[in-house]
């Protein structure tokens, strides 16, 4: 431990003895000057205080009121839609320590003794953490702002004082997060401007805020998360200061929550943001709340005059544009790593993978023709940022493709994206050759080295399993992080890593990316890892993808070692009907709707098993969203034998005659030299070569 961490890890100790031994008093000082001007509108989002901003949404966006008043309503009855839960009940009055959906109650101790990771103590902490951020008072405050009817302001007001009388500054499970902490601060900032002017809000409440936005602010500097979760913890955590010391110049802290903050964002995104723009937990829903953070905080200060270093912003559109290169042909994101279902501010309702609003208010921020491209239409969130002038800078680009090839590689993340154009119908194939989480901390990421995604005639067909959950329950957690839920090869019945905990790996193998290239034909990438070398007999996984400019996909995975073991290729596939046919090829979809076929071949004997739902073993599932899981069909070829042992997969889009093609293995030397696609008149080469290649026959 280097002395400046040990420094901070002591003096972070010493206020929790501090905090813990003598529980703060209330503080006392009314920072006249921040409430008076709170926060001032000249400062806050121009959005939030434009009395005619319902015009412009429901001119430009006109379902947006819609999916804002729905949710408004229910949470004005008290049910709450958080993560992938809908309509969770929290009791009348409402409990905010439990967690409705394992019946757990969090006890109403300090936070310094509570562990949020006890699911069998606590309950899911990730769920009572959501429904604490606040965002749905942000709801009722939009509503409020949409409406003028006093009754959503009236129910924002109530509950948040409700919350303030039953979690007092330092106890209990809602203190035990600082990032938590930071995103209910930047909550409370945006109602109250949502609410400036309305009844509700008397002058009690809104020094009560006032002051218990200070508080939050003054634990989020003590516990910033340096050491504990140096990620977006601690950006989060930064940009939660930030808004303080920007918007209450009146508390004689403010100028150094503003400075503390901008010097954190500023050297994380140097440290967060790898050199090709992949975010450096390697994964996507992460990277999705770094942009939404970068672009909180770019926006808030320019609004108030705060000079940036230029490089940040520089280093958040290369995170975009990797971002924007990820995205799958329909322009949802993909799942790699962990995803917990949130946002910094949901200002609009949307899936997690939607990073549609995202992208049109960096285009707005930015000034980029793709940008435009990605949102396919302003956003809500624009509008509420940038209120009715975000129309106008928005309108004055032209929605454009990203330039340069569609297939990208990121060499720092480890990804590699096949791509055959940006059209909606296009192919796409993604190779997971990144290392097992960040170099500080594998807690997101997951076990998926050399896993794939891919779309054919842009519609998904085998995908990434998700997340589902992190403490509640340990058994599914390891499944869904594990080896076994993902594209990939398993090695004798074993993960490429052991967990060592819910946010931990006892070892983090890595994988390498070989070599990528293209011709008039197809493009290739190659990749290994050496998560198997732990093996009592060691063993090298060697993955090359192919995608045929004819638009179907070739996997070959070659195991490279010493003795007999057992090998399974699974390929997890989308949520659609599946069957086995008679001729060992799978059907992914049905009639018309069938999209896929897929199929394995090797020179040993191959059983394929097609799972759905299984619980023992546990195969067959995806989660699109925390706390929810759906059955989903996977393919399973299994094989015993002594290596060098080689897969090659086929993975052939549906024609308009729905038949399988006639693929046939070449052998030579008694390993696969290639598959022959009769109907192409097709070789694809992939033994002996530097790069694969098509041969094409005449006649």
């Amino acid at each position: 431990m280097r002395p400046a961490e040990l420094a901070t890890r002591l003096r972070q100790q010493a206020w929790k003895l501090l905090d813990r031994s003598m529980p703060w008093r209330e503080d006392r000082i009314r920072f006249r000057d921040a409430i008076d001007r709170v926060p001032g509108s000249a400062r806050f989002f121009p959005g939030a205080v434009e009395h005619r901003l319902g015009e412009a949404l429901d001119l430009r966006v006109p379902d947006a009121r819609g999916r804002i008043m729905r949710e408004a309503e229910q949470s004005a009855r008290g049910k709450f839609d958080l993560l992938g839960f809908r309509g969770l009940d929290f009791g009348d009055p409402i409990d905010w320590h439990l967690d409705p959906v394992s019946g757990r109650r969090a006890p109403a101790r300090h936070w310094t003794v509570l562990d949020p990771l006890d699911g069998a103590a606590i309950g899911d902490s990730k769920i009572i953490w959501e429904l604490s951020r606040h965002q749905w008072a942000v709801r009722l405050a939009q509503a409020y702002r949409l409406t003028g009817e006093e009754r959503f302001a009236s129910v924002a007001a109530r509950q948040i004082s409700r919350w303030m009388e039953a979690n007092p500054r330092g106890v209990g499970i809602n203190w035990t997060s600082s990032l938590e902490v930071a995103f209910r601060l930047i909550a409370w900032c945006w109602v109250l401007q949502l609410l400036n002017g309305t009844q509700a809000l008397a002058e009690e409440l809104r020094e009560s805020m006032v002051s218990g936005i200070m508080a939050h602010a003054t634990h989020v500097e003590r516990y910033l998360s340096y050491y504990f979760s140096p990620n977006t913890h601690l950006t989060g955590e930064a940009l939660g200061l930030f808004y303080a010391g920007v918007l209450f110049p009146g508390s004689r802290r403010a100028a150094r929550w503003k400075s503390l903050g901008k010097r954190i964002l500023e050297r994380e995104s140097a440290r967060q943001i790898l050199p090709d723009g992949i975010y450096f937990e390697q994964s996507t829903c992460y990277q999705r709340y770094t942009a939404e953070i970068y672009l909180h905080f770019l926006a808030l200060a320019e609004l108030n005059g705060v000079a940036v270093d230029p490089q940040v912003g520089a280093r958040v559109q290369r995170l975009l544009d990797a971002l924007l290169a990820l995205l799958h042909p329909d322009r949802s994101m993909p799942n790699i790593g962990d995803a917990d279902g949130g946002w910094l501010l949901p200002l609009d309702v949307r899936r997690p993978d939607d990073v549609r609003g995202v992208f049109s208010t960096a285009a707005v921020v930015f000034r980029r023709p793709e940008y435009v491209w990605a949102a396919q239409g302003l956003a809500p969130e624009t509008l509420w940022f940038f209120g009715r002038a975000a129309s106008d800078g928005f309108d004055q680009l032209q929605a454009a493709a990203p330039p340069g090839e569609p297939s990208k590689v990121f060499p720092d993340g480890g990804y590699v994206v096949l791509r055959s154009a940006w059209a909606e119908d296009a192919n796409q194939v993604i190779l997971d050759a990144g290392p097992l989480g960040c170099p500080y901390s594998s807690g997101h990421g997951h076990a998926d080295l050399l896993s794939i995604q891919c779309a054919l005639r842009g519609k998904p067909c085998v995908v990434d399993a998700g997340t589902f959950g992190y403490t509640l329950d340990p058994a599914w957690r390891r499944y869904f992080r594990g080896t076994a839920a993902h594209s990939t090869i398993e090695v004798d019945g074993v993960g490429q890593a052991v967990p060592g905990g819910p946010f931990a790996w006892d070892q983090r193998p890595r994988a390498t990316l070989l070599g990528w290239g293209s011709d008039e034909n197809l493009e290739f990438a190659q990749a290994e890892h050496g998560g198997y070398r732990r093996l009592s007999e060691a063993v090298t996984h060697r993955r090359t993808v192919i995608l045929t400019r004819g638009g179907y996909c070739v996997v070959v995975d070659d195991l490279d070692g010493v003795g007999e073991h057992r090998l399974d290729a699974r390929f997890q596939l989308a949520p659609l009907p599946a069957r086995v046919g008679a001729d060992e090829w799978v059907e992914l979809g049905e009639g018309p709707a069938a999209i896929l076929f897929i199929r394995a071949f090797s020179t040993a004997p191959l059983k394929a098993v097609l799972a759905e739902g299984d619980v023992e073993p546990r195969q067959g599932w995806i989660s699109t969203d925390y706390g929810s899981r759906t059955a989903a069909p996977m393919v399973v070829y299994s094989l015993v034998g002594s290596l060098p042992l080689r897969v090659a997969t086929m993975l052939f889009p549906v024609d308009a005659r729905p038949a399988p093609p006639h693929v046939s293995p070449l052998v030579g030397s008694g390993l696969m030299e290639g598959l022959v696609v009769r109907e192409r008149r097709e070789t694809i080469r992939f033994a002996g070569l530097s790069a694969p290649r098509l041969e094409r026959s005449v006649g």
